[in-house]
């Protein structure tokens, strides 16, 4: 099945990707979006190719280069911090304030028994998340989150090391059901002229249902 196009110009494609599909194919096989490229070609003579990392258990917003050109050019614009990324979370428990920022760094740690997993670390790389409160519910919150960093995890692990994980996230949290609660909801690179915004998915939808407060874009 083709992911539905959020945007579409001749230089860049952005694709509503969505959650369990990892982007590129794993060792142990198993669909991905690169099994897609064919169906995002849209008459280009090269197929296209995505610009950035979205985990697998991540919907939303992912970006493609539909030219060489247009790769490099993403490359360039996702590197010196010029795409403007927001993600919506559901996270169980929250915060007390309305909004903030988590800037904590992060390590990747490895064991044969658990595997590897990103860690809070003093030592390991600079992390900001800059975050805001959309609603509030029984035990759980909508946040906006806005990387200012792309930190593998970054938001899985910060939302959990302030003592609100996400919902769904099986390795930072308690792994509800109804899979992680994470979309990456929008992205821009006034640069290039891209904007897109994803819909939130029915799962993430039901995982957010009984707020006290509502949920605002």
């Amino acid at each position: 099945m083709t992911p539905a196009v959020l945007y579409r110009d001749e230089a860049v494609l952005v694709i509503d990707k969505p959650a369990g599909l990892p982007v590129h194919r794993g060792p142990r096989g198993g669909a991905s979006v690169e099994d897609l490229l064919e169906s995002l070609r849209f008459g280009k003579r090269r197929l296209p190719q995505p610009a950035h990392r979205l985990d697998a258990d991540t919907a939303g917003c992912l970006v493609l280069g539909r030219t060489k050109p247009a790769l490099a050019a993403l490359g360039r614009a996702f590197a010196e911090g010029a795409v403007e990324k927001v993600y919506w979370a559901v996270v169980r428990g929250g915060p007390t304030v309305e909004m903030g920022e988590i800037a904590l760094p992060v390590a990747k740690r490895s064991t044969r028994e658990a595997g590897w997993r990103m860690v809070v670390d003093p030592a390991g790389a600079p992390a900001l998340t800059l975050w805001r409160v959309l609603g509030r519910g029984a035990d759980r919150t909508w946040l906006e989150l806005r990387p200012r960093t792309g930190r593998t995890h970054q938001l899985r692990v910060h939302c959990a090391a302030m003592g609100w994980p996400i919902l769904g996230d099986a390795v930072y949290g308690a792994g509800e059901p109804g899979g992680l609660a994470l979309l990456a909801r929008s992205i821009a690179i006034p640069s290039l002229g891209v904007a897109a915004e994803a819909p939130v998915p029915a799962p993430m939808q039901r995982q957010g249902m009984g707020w006290t407060t509502k949920v605002e874009g």
